[in-house]
């Protein structure tokens, strides 16, 4: 029992070496050598880690951008109050993540097998944040003393169910876009890429193609993530501080104070390249493990299941139409500004507009609703996509999953996670 004990411990219950010890299996299955083995387990360990380190500056700068604008609107709310974080939770029961990931993909596969769905979801840091963000919900929902084993089922299934059928749900539309069925999409913008292929369809003109305009050479930064989340959430930080540098309210006095000798202006401009950062470290190091994980699986999934489709990342369906993914951008960003106004005054609650989401999932919905309305549905697309995302993360953060990760969910949760989520919160109601 001890050995049992030690085992549960140190390797089912350590997020990072459980991550390791998968990846180690599945290249070992795939016969690799034993360089691939050692660099492929060490990578996927320290890809894991990498993302608490990230989560912690994310956090921080938060920690600025939430008070900071609680004061630009006046309200008197307390703040996140007390949570777990990302950090904490992985600690507590990122093995049971772990584990659900894994069981959730087997699902995956053995429905590909056996149904005549042939989709093999292959978007690893989609896995996982998914897999996160659903345990935070039910853990939430549930409490902190969920056993784990019923945990990791009810996930698993969900999962392995979601994995299969979204690439399904989207593959009519994909074919537009592609002309072709070689590939599915697998990604958590699949429900704002319906709905604007959908609305494309009723609103836009489809003769009006979004790539017979020309894209200004100038507007090319837009097309690289990290550029636009520290140039956006740079802009939002610099209108917070100088409309707080003119407030004297003792809040407000209190905000300024935490610049030190350092001027709020320039702290808080720091603070949008500190989140920006921090969201760069979490990719790094998602992408990190991702890189050995998805190898992993694929070899495994390809050889039980022959023909099955690879249901990929958002930014696959980007090359058939890249003006389409500016125009879905920009419609997303005008639609959080907006959205970040209109929460704010309406039911006190500050939006964090993270540019990692509205950007890929702006993006997708800006393809999709292209291929269906042109540059009308590609704009509408992206302004839907803000719309979910900011009201999604209001529910999510505020009732959902506010004692676990709200700090995830704040800028790692995704459109399908948001309409999942409350769906997810009223079985774990029923079954824990």
């Amino acid at each position: 029992m001890d050995v049992l004990y030690w085992i549960a411990t140190n390797i089912f219950g350590t997020p990072a070496i459980l991550l390791g010890f998968i990846v180690l299996v599945g290249l070992m299955l795939q016969k690799k050598s034993t360089s691939q083995l050692v660099s492929g387990t060490f990578k996927a360990i320290i890809g894991f880690l990498i993302i608490g380190a990230g989560s912690d500056v994310i956090v921080n700068a938060l920690n600025v951008f939430e008070p900071m604008w609680k004061e630009v609107f006046g309200l008197k709310t307390s703040s996140l109050g007390s949570f777990m974080g990302q950090e904490a939770f992985n600690a507590k029961f990122g093995s049971a993540v772990t584990l659900a990931m894994l069981v959730g993909f087997l699902i995956n596969v053995a429905l590909a097998r056996f149904t005549r769905f042939k989709y093999i979801y292959l978007t690893g840091h989609m896995m996982f944040w998914t897999s996160t963000i659903f345990a935070g919900v039910i853990v939430h929902a549930a409490g902190t003393g969920v056993p784990v084993w019923k945990l990791v089922v009810v996930i698993a299934v969900i999962l392995g169910v979601y994995w299969t059928f979204q690439p399904a749900l989207v593959q009519p539309f994909l074919r537009k876009v592609t002309g072709n069925d070689n590939i599915a999409l697998g990604h958590t913008s699949a429900s704002v890429a319906l709905l604007a292929a959908l609305l494309g369809k009723v609103l836009g003109n489809k003769k009006n193609d979004s790539e017979k305009i020309k894209v200004p050479k100038g507007f090319e930064f837009l097309r690289d993530s990290n550029v636009i989340t520290a140039l956006s959430m740079g802009v939002l930080f610099l209108i917070g501080a100088i409309i707080l540098s003119t407030k004297g309210t003792p809040e407000a006095a209190a905000l300024i104070a935490k610049a030190g000798d350092q001027n709020f202006i320039i702290y808080s401009i720091i603070q949008s390249f500190t989140f920006a950062g921090g969201i760069a470290i979490v990719l790094m190091g998602v992408r990190m493990f991702v890189g050995e994980l998805v190898p992993a699986f694929n070899g495994i999934a390809t050889k039980l299941v022959p023909g099955a489709k690879p249901a990929l990342d958002a930014p696959v369906v980007y090359p058939y139409a890249p003006n389409a993914v500016v125009l879905g951008f920009l419609g997303a960003f005008a639609g959080a500004i907006i959205w970040l106004l209109v929460l704010g005054s309406t039911v006190s609650y500050i939006f964090v507009p993270t540019m990692i989401v509205l950007f890929f999932h702006g993006a997708t919905a800006g393809v999709f609703g292209n291929s269906t309305g042109g540059v009308r549905g590609a704009v509408i697309g992206g302004f839907v996509t803000s719309t979910i995302v900011a009201w999604g993360q209001f529910v999510m953060v505020s009732f959902l999953i506010s004692s676990t990760v709200p700090d995830t969910a704040m800028w790692a949760a995704d459109s399908d996670m948001f309409i999942i989520g409350p769906i997810l919160h009223f079985i774990a109601k029923l079954l824990f």
